[in-house]
């Protein structure tokens, strides 16, 4: 898998599955010590899936931590500052982000 900067960041990898008027859908894969660092979308939500290993999604206000294994998923609105990491082996997740 090849590693991808992405401005302040790098992961192991990022795969766009599907993009539509409303809707992308990517493969992102976190390596150890990678992840995404704390923003915030203004309009649209994220919607999360662990795809193997497992992968952490955290928010704040209010602060939660939903640690996530294969299968499993979370949902962050609007407006919400959130951050996605690696939490043991090699995470793979995909994220489906309403344009």
């Amino acid at each position: 898998m090849q590693t991808r900067n992405r401005g302040d960041y790098t992961i192991a990898g990022c795969e766009l599955v599907a993009e539509g008027a409303d809707l992308r859908v990517q493969v992102l894969s976190l390596a150890a010590g990678q992840g995404v660092p704390w923003h915030y979308h203004s309009e649209i939500s994220d919607s999360f899936v662990c795809l193997e290993g497992s992968m952490v999604v955290e928010t704040r206000a209010p602060r939660h931590v939903y640690r996530l294994l294969p299968g499993e998923r979370c949902a962050v609105p609007p407006n919400r500052l959130r951050k996605k990491s690696r939490f043991r082996k090699n995470g793979h997740g995909t994220g489906s982000i309403p344009k």
